[in-house]
């Protein structure tokens, strides 16, 4: 697992298999806070399902500031998890990073805000199945690149995903191609313009109402 440093002081990781790294080279933080975290909202108490969990990022942000949230992270590379173990991050996060580091040990954590992070090792698009209907309020979808894991981005999985968010719930991922938004029409969502953090265009923010 190689490790590389972001232009924001924070590491990302590369993969060999799908040839990318697992957030952009802008900033691996920033993109968690910008794209995902600050980008929805997130409230004390909130349910979050961290879609292709990675090195845990989105999650560790999304604790920054809140209590009681309980997230559950779909993720299919248990290497990727070890690796939080070993991985320097920014002084900003470490008092939340802190609850993260054996987390490949224990797959299910409680920070001392009681923010508890539940993972769920396998593969997302058989797994998410497991997980109960009507229920997350925030989705962070973070897959590889569309076109390195196309099967990520159906109609069907984001189908998966609306069934499994409350009325009112937002989706945030750093893709605005055209095709995966009109994949998420035909699942029901609202699309809008995210934020433009490290590159000229801007993400997407998927709403259920």
């Amino acid at each position: 697992m190689k490790l590389v440093k972001t232009q924001d002081g924070s590491f990302t990781a590369f993969n060999e298999a799908a040839k990318e790294h697992y957030h952009s080279i802008s900033g691996a933080l920033e993109e968690a806070f910008e794209k995902h975290v600050n980008a929805l909202g997130v409230e004390d108490g909130f349910h979050i399902l961290d879609f292709c969990f990675g090195l845990g990022y989105n999650s560790i942000a999304a604790t920054k500031d809140h209590k009681n949230l309980k997230i559950i992270g779909l993720e299919n590379d248990l290497e990727i998890i070890r690796a939080i173990q070993n991985l320097e991050v920014p002084d900003s996060i470490k008092p939340e990073f802190a609850a993260f580091r054996n987390l490949a040990e224990k797959l299910e954590i409680t920070d001392k805000n009681n923010n508890t992070i539940k993972l769920i090792i396998g593969d997302a698009l058989q797994t998410i199945d497991q997980l109960p209907a009507d229920f997350f309020d925030r989705v962070f979808f973070d897959p590889f690149s569309p076109q390195k894991q196309p099967e990520m981005w159906s109609a069907e999985i984001f189908q998966k995903v609306y069934d499994k968010m409350k009325s009112g719930g937002k989706l945030s991922t750093y893709s605005c191609a055209k095709w995966i938004r009109v994949n998420m029409k035909i699942a029901g969502f609202t699309v809008l313009d995210g934020p433009r953090v490290g590159r000229k265009s801007p993400a997407t923010i998927a709403i259920k109402h």
